[in-house]
């Protein structure tokens, strides 16, 4: 069957309104299926997203469908994102970089926040394969610059143990951790376990390793950090706690929210996308998008007094909203009412 749904040329728009919840997941199932290029689907709602997920799975489940969660923290909230919500956008991310989506879906707000540089992606993934020779004190230092904490027992995306000539380890964007056994310094085996009752499940040829964050918190992140937070904010740094922090190395609660002073330059959505991707801005996408800017600058204005954690303006973090539009015109669009 093909699809109802018209496909849209570069920088053209197509407008399709009165489908009912259920028809537009069906629809774009359809459409997906007809497209060599990948389909983004930007939500206005949290909820949708997740419905799309699942329903456009079930429809057709030989498409590769992939959700770009939100971090489910408020703008300048002093805690992070769960490590599950950061491993799944790292590996989303990651999968649009090697152009293994069929379908990638988006929230609103999530399309709007800035995203590290392609670059940071590429340079702090790396492959470990079966039979490769392995410096164990150069991956502990690999580990350690790409975020992940050396732990006693893994158990959360992150993590990683070294204990003799056994390496367990956690990638972020794994449903699963891995235990390496080596032989000498080549590596003999690499298994799946379970966190649980720590046994080893299945034996896999090689991983993948993705950073632990979507920021550097090496030598080099920290010192661009300390660099860009003088220039930004007044008065003296050595007040501030999350400065602190960030100079000794600590992630602190809310740290996502400072992100642009990890990097020269940030990314965007649009900067990840293959330029003959097609857009479907699905349901009050203008409404949503106008919204979530709002109530950043809000909460701006809010919290802004807080002199011993200064915090960044909005344009610093997100697109306004005239923006994101602007910027989804260089691709076919097709504007979805229900």
């Amino acid at each position: 069957m093909s699809s109802t749904l018209p496909i849209p040329s570069p920088g053209k728009t197509e407008r399709i309104s009165s489908l009912h919840a259920g028809a537009d997941s069906l629809a774009l199932s359809q459409l997906a299926r007809s497209l060599k290029q990948p389909l983004v689907i930007v939500c206005a709602n949290a909820f949708d997203a997740q419905r799309l997920l699942e329903e456009i799975d079930w429809f057709e489940p030989g498409l590769a469908v992939h959700l770009l969660p939100d971090w489910e923290t408020l703008p300048y909230d002093h805690f992070s994102p769960h490590p599950d919500l950061v491993s799944k956008r790292l590996a989303t991310l990651y999968q649009i970089t090697q152009n293994a989506c069929d379908v990638v879906i988006i929230p609103a707000g999530t399309a709007l926040v800035r995203l590290p540089p392609q670059a940071f992606l590429a340079a702090h993934t790396f492959m470990l394969t079966k039979g490769q020779r392995l410096d164990i004190e150069a991956l502990r230092l690999q580990c350690a610059e790409a975020g992940y904490h050396h732990v006693s027992q893994v158990m959360s995306p992150g993590e990683f143990s070294i204990r003799g000539g056994l390496i367990d380890l956690f990638p972020m964007g794994s449903a699963l951790p891995y235990r390496i056994d080596l032989f000498d310094d080549e590596i003999e085996t690499i298994r799946t376990f379970d966190v649980d009752s720590q046994r080893s499940l299945y034996p896999v040829p090689e991983i993948r390793l993705l950073p632990a964050r979507e920021f550097p918190l090496d030598t080099q992140g920290i010192t661009r950090f300390r660099q860009n937070f003088r220039e930004i904010f007044e008065g003296d740094p050595s007040k501030c706690r999350i400065y602190k922090d960030v100079s000794n190395g600590i992630a602190s609660g809310g740290i996502e929210w400072y992100l642009p002073l990890f990097f020269e330059d940030t990314a965007t959505l649009f900067d990840y996308l293959p330029k003959d991707a097609v857009l479907c801005l699905h349901g009050d996408l203008d409404g949503a998008a106008q919204t979530f800017w709002q109530e950043t600058q809000q909460r701006h204005r809010l919290l802004d007094h807080d002199r011993e954690r200064p915090i960044l303006p909005p344009n610093r973090l997100l697109l306004a909203a005239e923006e994101f539009f602007s910027a989804s015109h260089a691709f076919g669009r097709l504007h979805l009412t229900l």
